[in-house]
């Protein structure tokens, strides 16, 4: 099946939270959404039709509500988005490996996300953590009662119609590297919502300490320093800038900590935007700090983009 979007089914609140956003996002892009459960009880999924018994009697229950999951959530999508072309499978392997394939086959994974930080948040080595870490396409993780409103700006009154704006995309951007799959994507969202887009880079000021040891006509680099990064900044911009002329863009630079600038930025955004470098440790892909951080803080939904 080629053109479209995958989500993640297990029944939580999280992952049907990912699945109605999903649904918009397939809309959005005119692309068909897959619904996938994967449990490994199904082991022979050729005979699990619904017309005979299972192998083993004490999976009979378990195979019922795989199949519940996804026909409840595939017909009340279809309600909810009429037209949406959209497709169900189950899945008989393990969750992180089947959602390991699903995302490479998938133009976007969407998942669930849960808790928001501390012990309740992201467990290390969950389906959608190690999900993100390997994967070589987009992520998307979405947290439980994230839905339409939630995208869209609120009134005077804190009431969201359905025409209002969307909310802000914010792109988390290292102009140092070469990032070009991560700023195409939140140029492409940002653009497909007509939602303002801020561009946020994190930069190292020169420290008061380096000051005072500098000569004095070195001492006043902080200006200058903040300058040549702004120009870093706008240069990687402008061929984004040049392909999407409509699209309105903010350069936002800050100090500190770039996962923290981030998560303080994003309060009212719609969708923050991320990339992650594919790379490999002895134990295998990782993910970096930043986006560690933000997909266990962020409340809004996380795009993690690999890239070179």
């Amino acid at each position: 099946m080629i053109g479209h979007i995958t989500v993640g089914l297990d029944g939580s609140r999280e992952s049907l939270a990912a699945a109605d956003w999903a649904a918009r996002e397939a809309r959005r892009r005119g692309l068909t959404l897959r619904l996938v459960h994967a449990w490994e009880g199904l082991t022979d999924p050729d005979r699990d039709t619904g017309l005979s018994e299972p192998v083993l009697p004490e999976l009979a229950v378990p195979r019922h509500w795989a199949r519940r999951i996804l026909s409840s959530a595939e017909n009340d999508l279809g309600l909810r988005h009429p037209g949406l072309p959209i497709v169900a499978d189950l899945v008989a392997e393990p969750p992180l490996a089947a959602m390991a394939a699903a995302g490479r086959e998938a133009e976007l994974l969407v998942l669930g996300s849960r808790g928001l930080g501390g012990v309740t948040g992201f467990l290390v080595g969950s389906v959608a953590l190690s999900a993100v870490a390997h994967a070589d396409r987009p992520v998307v993780l979405v947290r439980a009662g994230y839905g339409a409103d939630d995208e869209r700006v609120p009134d005077a009154n804190g009431f969201t119609a359905s025409g209002a704006p969307y909310r802000a995309v914010v792109l988390g951007l290292d102009a140092s590297s070469s990032c070009d799959p991560v700023a195409e994507f939140a140029f492409d969202a940002a653009a497909r919502r007509e939602a303002p887009l801020y561009v946020v880079h994190t930069w190292d000021a020169p420290s008061s300490h380096a000051d005072q040891l500098s000569a004095p006509r070195e001492r006043d680099t902080g200006a200058e320093c903040e300058e040549r990064v702004r120009r870093a900044l706008t240069a990687a911009l402008r061929p984004w800038r040049e392909k999407y002329p409509g699209q309105s863009v903010t350069e936002v630079l800050r100090t500190g900590k770039p996962a923290r600038n981030l998560i303080a930025l994003t309060a009212d955004a719609g969708l923050l935007v991320v990339g992650r470098r594919k790379r490999s440790s002895p134990v295998g892909a990782h993910l970096g700090p930043v986006a560690h951080a933000v997909i266990h803080y962020v409340g809004c939904p996380v795009a993690v983009v690999p890239h070179d």
